[in-house]
């Protein structure tokens, strides 16, 4: 997974998770057993990236800011920019987060006229015969 909107389109999701469910303390709190799942993968994420990016600085205030707004999706936007911003800056993170993250599993269709969607879609998927299809602008 070396594609950066697809990494980012993982990471920051279980990131903010965990800044949702521990506010700013996400950023010193030590992993809580009862915690789901995706919660300790963003905290791991989290931990990673902050102590491998040379200035965590901006990473930091994004995250205050996204547990200070609440799911607010400009704040979770903006942590996705600088989240996006430390791995794209080192290669060899980038391939850190990936490694944490789990696999997805492949997209698979079957029978007549399946459609098999991997990843983020956008736009119309049409099957049928005669279909009229259109596409808001």
């Amino acid at each position: 997974m070396s594609d950066i909107n697809s990494l980012l389109s993982h990471a920051v999701p279980a990131v903010g998770a965990a800044v949702s469910a521990y506010g700013a303390g996400v950023l010193t709190r030590a992993e809580d057993e009862a915690a789901m799942a995706t919660v300790r993968l963003g905290q791991r994420l989290l931990d990673r990236i902050l102590r491998r990016t040379p200035d965590p600085a901006p990473i930091e205030a994004a995250v205050t800011d996204l547990a200070e707004t609440g799911e607010d999706s400009d704040a979770l936007a903006a942590l996705r920019f600088q989240i996006r911003k430390a791995l794209l800056a080192d290669p060899s993170l980038m391939a850190e987060v990936a490694a944490l993250l789990p696999e997805r599993p492949e997209a698979r269709a079957e029978g007549e006229r399946s459609v098999a969607v991997a990843g983020d879609m956008a736009g119309i998927v049409s099957t049928g015969d005669g279909a009229t299809n259109v596409q808001p602008r």
